[in-house]
């Protein structure tokens, strides 16, 4: 189990933290030939080893660098902008679908690794990790069919406040969750229903208006099935 965290661990920095914006755009337009798309599968070859530092384990190191080069070329290539929110939900299924089986075949008598903190705060800071940026951008590829841009035109808000918000109320709704008080969500979610009200009212964009709830419910909905999981492993 320890070693299957730290492989996820490894993948939600590498995939989400680790690869600027800029990155992702330079190897949509280069493709094969972009030399992020090389140095994104170096770090990740990197952070495994790091995270594993065990070098019995090289076969998962190896499985998990090629097939990461082979999944994210072969997304590269066959990528549309109608496919793209589809690709990049079957990408992160097949990473997840490699870290998984490497860790059953390679890791079947390698339970007993010993690590400076234990399984239970390795499993909740990788729970925490995947609730800010990685949440925020799955959340924000399921909104690529709507023109959220046109939408929220004539809303001003600060720079990035949204994304913000959201990471901060994952994180609180994932904490009241694994201590046991769920009241805290409900007072959670009417304050925010509170303060949403009148820019609704205001609005009178039923679009709009869906936009959020949609958002709110997911990114509810995602940090409560985090906390789920977390309470029913440790």
């Amino acid at each position: 189990m320890m070693v299957l965290i730290k492989l996820l661990l490894a993948h939600i920095i590498g995939d989400f933290f680790l690869q600027p914006k800029k990155w992702v755009k330079e190897k949509e337009k280069k493709k094969l030939k972009s030399k992020k798309l090389y140095l994104h599968v170096l770090i990740h070859v990197i952070l495994t080893s790091i995270f594993l530092w065990d070098i019995s384990l090289w076969p998962i190191i190896l499985t998990i660098g090629i097939t990461h080069l082979i999944i994210d070329a072969t997304k590269l290539l066959i990528q549309k902008k109608k496919t793209k929110r589809l690709l990049f939900f079957v990408d992160q299924l097949l990473h997840i679908s490699v870290i998984y089986f490497s860790y059953y075949l390679f890791t079947e008598n390698t339970f007993n690794l010993s690590f400076y903190i234990t399984e239970n705060n390795l499993l909740l800071v990788t729970c925490l990790l995947f609730l800010t940026i990685p949440t925020s951008i799955i959340m924000k590829t399921i909104f690529f069919k709507w023109n959220i841009s046109e939408l929220t035109k004539n809303n001003k808000s600060l720079e990035d406040a949204g994304k913000y918000i959201g990471i901060l109320e994952r994180i609180l709704v994932f904490i009241f969750i694994i201590v046991g008080h769920w009241e805290a969500v409900g007072f959670l979610i009417t304050a925010k229903s509170v303060f949403r009200f009148g820019d609704l009212r205001k609005s009178k964009h039923r679009q709009l208006t869906e936009y959020i709830l949609i958002g709110t419910l997911i990114s509810f909905g995602i940090a409560i099935i985090t906390g789920i999981i977390y309470s029913t492993l440790t």
